[in-house]
């Protein structure tokens, strides 16, 4: 597209009034840049898959709705499209960054080999988990909760059972079993009627007398593009995100089984709003220079890899990539293998520079997509396995076999990654301190195990002051007086209206 063709698409765009663009999923048009100034996000240049031709999408608003980054390991429990790429559109602004890229969560029962999630409804109805053996081997690990741990614990107790060679051997690795067949085929196919589809049609078993082969896979990335209370970057003004692709502290290091549920009904209803409101209040002032300049880059980007003489095999690297992070930044992590991640990466990030194509067409091209999207993994991967080598302690779904201890003194603060330098080999870390004085309540111990966590020098100061605030207010204060006076906090003034549970207005406590 000639600058003045761009130009005029842009003021035909601008004349019609955007007021916020959204950024989901990969469908016809896929999102490869954001255009900025540095200080205001003012939308994104997406590519046509099929005809190849470049677009500048111009709003008030950009929303990044994209997802988890879970493709940048090679078995994972996300949808194909989830590789991080919204994650990467901030990231290569150099200056919105991403929070606790590192903390990534691993689910205990995905199917062998192709990874889909089998619903923790399994245990939760009942459902055990056995050895080659046969054996139900959770009890000797977590003898209270058992199959009921939590998903990260279950986890890392099934990875231990098979590091001590009780894992069943099949050309894809050691696994082990899920039996539901003791739930019998009335519940299997009415309760779990989604669990049998998906072993019919992927294992060709039935799982309502047939044992299911399991074992834990990459599934939730608590991680995402850095927003405070309102969904908006604090470094980038106008860019939002929200759910899995933003880091909105819903869920802290670990996300709780149904926590993705208010994170997209509740949390995308609340920034929803914010982002109306957003663009409400704001212009739209575009300078065209800034869109100019980011077209020629990204048509630059494209045309060195149609007409460059690169050597390097773009499926290559992404499935060299995905392994590194599935061996070195998986369940259980350790310094040696952290730094060996970083360092694979970073050669892959230089290999990247060179990749060649064997399809040199311009309009629907699954090679050139690749090769356009493989460079923004590498350095979404690099920001999770540099902050999970950085963060020397365990925190939630992030485990160092080397420091056991969750350590709340020194590491009670969210991972900040950027990537100011576009030539640099790795993100640049920085942290956000959390305020012990202003949380609902501390950090305190999980229940699993024994409480090694180094406690914050304030977290006995709050626990007091809690106690205090909750004696003052008296037995005859309800749950909204208590959360107001422990941890306040704004919403748009449609949503304030109470929430109701059965108990709020049940005869028996009587409305509240």
């Amino acid at each position: 597209m000639s600058n003045a063709c761009l130009r005029s698409s842009i003021n035909a765009s601008a004349s019609s009034s955007p007021i916020a663009i959204l950024i989901i999923l990969k469908g016809r048009i896929e999102a490869l840049s954001l255009i900025h100034d540095g200080k205001r996000c003012h939308g994104v240049i997406a590519r046509c898959l099929i005809t190849g031709e470049l677009r500048a999408y111009i709003g008030k608003a950009t929303t990044i709705a994209t997802g988890g980054y879970g493709r940048i390991y090679e078995v994972s429990t996300n949808a194909i499209i989830c590789e991080g790429i919204g994650q990467a559109l901030a990231l290569d602004t150099g200056v919105a960054a991403l929070g606790n890229m590192e903390a990534v969560q691993f689910h205990p029962t995905a199917i062998v080999s192709v990874g889909i999630l089998t619903t923790e409804g399994c245990r939760g109805d009942g459902g055990l988990l056995r050895d080659k053996d046969g054996h139900r081997f959770m009890p000797d690990y977590e003898p209270e909760k058992k199959e009921l741990a939590s998903r990260d614990v279950v986890s890392r107790r099934m990875t231990e059972h098979m590091r001590k060679g009780k894992g069943v051997d099949s050309p894809y690795g050691p696994h082990l079993w899920l039996d539901i067949t003791l739930l019998g085929r009335k519940h299997v196919e009415t309760n779990l009627r989604e669990v049998k589809e998906i072993c019919e049609n992927f294992l060709g078993i039935d799982p309502a007398k047939d044992w299911i082969p399991v074992r834990p896979t990459q599934h939730y990335s608590m991680g995402g593009i850095r927003t405070n209370a309102t969904g908006e970057s604090p470094q980038l003004a106008g860019l939002f995100s929200v759910g899995e692709a933003a880091c909105w502290d819903m869920h802290g290091f670990n996300r709780l089984g149904g926590n993705s549920l208010a994170e997209t009904v509740v949390g995308g209803m609340i920034i929803g709003k914010y982002v109306a409101d957003f663009c409400e209040k704001n212009t739209l002032e575009i300078n065209t220079q800034v869109i100019d300049d980011t077209m020629s880059k990204l048509q630059g980007e494209i045309d060195e890899l149609l007409v460059g003489e690169g050597t390097e095999n773009v499926f290559d690297i992404k499935l060299a990539m995905q392994r590194i992070m599935m061996n070195y930044v998986g369940i259980f992590r350790n310094g040696p293998e952290l730094e060996k991640a970083v360092s694979e990466l970073k050669d892959l990030l230089k290999r990247s520079k060179n990749i060649g194509l064997k399809c040199k067409k311009r309009h629907a091209n699954p090679e050139l997509v690749e090769a356009l999207r493989v460079p923004r993994m590498l350095r979404v991967a690099l920001t999770v396995a540099c902050g999970a080598n950085a963060r020397t302690e365990s925190r939630g779904a992030h485990a160092r076999e080397d420091y056991p201890q969750r350590n709340d003194k020194e590491w009670l603060n969210r991972t900040l990654s950027t990537w100011p330098d576009e030539n640099a080999l790795e993100p640049e870390l920085h942290y956000e301190q959390l305020d012990v004085m202003k949380m609902e309540l501390p950090p305190g111990y999980r229940g699993y195990g024994n409480d090694n966590a180094v406690a914050h020098p304030d977290t006995a100061a709050r626990e007091a002051q809690i106690a205090d605030i909750l004696a003052e207010l008296g037995d005859d204060a309800d749950r909204f007086d208590k959360q107001a006076a422990i941890m306040p906090f704004e919403l748009p003034e449609t949503l304030r209206p109470r929430n109701e549970r059965l108990s709020d207005t049940s005869p028996v406590s009587g409305e509240k």
